[in-house]
């Protein structure tokens, strides 16, 4: 289809919404031109030295016109918002597009694509969800072969979504974007795919600059202006946010697009879908409250169904704050987190649409973090603190409710310790072969016998500025260093190795960026991955029986005296939000 039988197209099909929204278009082009060049003055006259200083008192552009610059200006009678595609993305298994504001949750839309020749194309979308605090995402299905990757949307049945018109070779790709941008104090720290960096080791920061524009960075001449980098790892580089900005107010860089270039080499600055977020503004705690001493953060990805168990054993033990990474589930899993709210546990999910990124997610986790929490705990939800009955002369004490978050905090004042170990130990079957009913901790009872590996509590203000860290652990900020907690304190009961059905799931990819996914013929014999088994999901006869060296209850006969239900016999999560309470007995 050519350009012409495009707009012709687009004519027959806008008919009643097409000049109302070029109208708003044309307005938000207009109060963009404005802003852009309140940014520019406000650049060049930005300095301590100058006569000049203006001083706008919001948190960022879009505050700055809040009525111009946002589409709630345009609601009327009710209607649903206009959306607008801000950015497409071509991630491995489908299309990503980011829309300026919140859909109605339950709302279809239809993907529409465009050909080289013949009629277009239009596929229900594959879902829809909220992404930051004001924004939506959709999943279309990737392009067909000959097939525009620079997709429209349409709402089912309704009309096309206007959106940032693109040719198909300007949609990035997903192994070179720059996909996240955060604000942290003078800097903005930005992650990006395609830097090429080694794990788990930090790089020379002098080889990268950041660039910030109000616009999309089609063009090299649209850089506004540059800054230097002064931490780069990984696929974190943090650089210092424009000279005038930090010398006023910060968070005046909310919203500002950004994106990443190599200072040795010719090639153009990455392709970005990123604009810089502040933590801070979308934080719980208000300004001079104080902190919770004890948070938890973790990805996952279609885990809905354990959840509820992992956040209700933790909360009794002294998680006070959850931060859930979705990456891109479709179980239902924000109806179990608004359960979990309802039931005053504190669970904000964050929806995580980046693949192979769970490094770079722990990272941006951190600095969400640092704002609202003391120590936070990165750890997966199949592993739950045990802390054993503790033997002292001829008595023995339980631990009591609160006692995570009292072990932890025992290192809040510390002047050296940033970082809390505790051990793993694997779990395998058990001899099950179909879920338990009462959830891991009391299903699973047989492990095997040497621990591995160890997840940690953090201080997120005590981390290095490179945010480096290998899953479950970060580098600290020099002269901090790590404690690690004898098992007899406290253990991790890892259900790693669960029923076929459950386990098989592991298959289908590693969340990430630097575990190979167990179909690929790679690194066979890493701990990553589980021994024996090769590169295709076919359950071995015996797998009910493996990993199954030590009989361990010990956790178990810990939930069920303490949080079963005295008449019925049921555990918390067991029973629905109208009967659970978030308190054991």
């Amino acid at each position: 289809m050519d350009s012409d039988q495009r707009r012709k197209w687009k004519r027959v099909n806008n008919s009643g919404g097409k000049i109302a929204l070029k109208l708003i278009l044309s307005f938000r082009s207009l109060t963009l031109g404005i802003t852009s060049f309140l940014f520019i003055l406000f650049y060049f006259y930005g300095s301590d030295r100058s006569p000049f200083r203006p001083v706008l008192r919001a948190s960022g552009f879009t505050r700055v016109f809040p009525n111009l610059l946002t589409d709630d200006y345009f609601r009327g009678g009710g209607k649903p918002l206009p959306l607008v595609i801000e950015s497409r993305v071509l991630l491995p298994d489908h299309l990503l597009l980011v829309l300026s504001n919140r859909v109605q949750r339950g709302e279809s839309f239809e993907c529409v694509y465009y050909p080289q020749l013949d009629e277009m194309l239009v596929k229900l979308a594959i879902s829809a969800d909220d992404y930051q605090e004001s924004k939506s995402i959709v999943r279309c299905e990737l392009p067909p072969v000959n097939f525009s990757a620079a997709a429209d949307l349409r709402r089912t049945g309704g009309e096309v979504v206007e959106g940032n018109w693109m040719s198909a070779d300007s949609v990035p790709d997903w192994g070179k974007v720059v996909y996240e941008a955060i604000l942290d104090s003078n800097t903005v720290v930005v992650l990006a795919k395609g830097l090429n960096l080694k794990p788990h080791r930090d790089v020379n920061p002098a080889e990268f600059r950041c660039h910030f524009s109000l616009s999309h960075f089609n063009k090299q001449d649209s850089f506004i202006f540059t800054t230097e980098a002064t931490a780069a790892a990984q696929e974190v580089v943090r650089c210092l946010l424009p000279r005038s900005i930090r010398n006023n107010n910060t968070e005046l860089a909310e919203g500002i697009r950004v994106t990443v270039s190599r200072v040795a080499t010719a090639s153009p600055a990455l392709p970005s879908v990123a604009k810089v977020y502040n933590p801070k503004s979308h934080g719980m705690r208000e300004e001079g409250e104080a902190k919770y001493e004890l948070c938890a953060c973790t990805m996952l990805w279609n885990q809905a169904a354990v959840l509820k168990e992992w956040v209700m054993y933790h909360s009794w033990l002294g998680v006070e704050r959850w931060f859930i990474y979705d990456n891109n589930s479709d179980d239902g899993l924000q109806d179990v987190a608004d359960e979990l709210n309802s039931l005053n546990h504190n669970v904000t999910r964050h929806v995580w649409p980046w693949v192979k990124a769970q490094e770079a997610g722990f990272s941006h986790c951190a600095l969400r973090a640092k704002y609202e929490c003391n120590w936070v705990g990165f750890f997966d939800v199949d592993e739950f603190f045990y802390l054993p009955r503790q033997h002292r002369g001829s008595q023995t004490q339980l631990p009591g409710q609160n006692s995570l978050r009292a072990l932890v905090s025992n290192y809040t004042d510390s002047p050296t310790i940033a970082e809390v170990r505790t051990m793993c130990h694997s779990f395998g079957p058990s001899g099950l072969t179909a879920p338990p009913k009462q959830g891991v901790t009391v299903g699973y009872t047989c492990r095997v016998q040497a621990p591995e590996r160890h997840k940690s509590f953090v201080r997120p203000d005590l981390l290095d500025v490179t945010l480096l860290n290998i899953v479950h652990h970060f580098k600290l900020r020099e002269g901090y260093r790590t404690t690690n907690v004898a098992e007899t304190t406290a253990v991790i009961n890892h259900y790693k190795y669960q029923v076929w059905d459950t386990f098989k799931a592991k298959f289908f990819r590693r969340v990430s960026t630097y575990v190979t996914n167990w179909q690929d013929d790679q690194n066979k014999g890493s701990k990553d991955r589980a021994p024996g088994l090769g590169t295709e999901a076919v359950e071995p006869p015996d797998w009910r029986l493996r990993f199954c060296e030590v009989w361990d209850t010990g956790l178990k006969d810990f939930v069920l005296d303490t949080f079963a239900d005295g008449a019925t016999g049921l555990l918390p999560w067991e029973r629905s939000s109208s009967s659970a309470s978030s308190s054991a007995r």
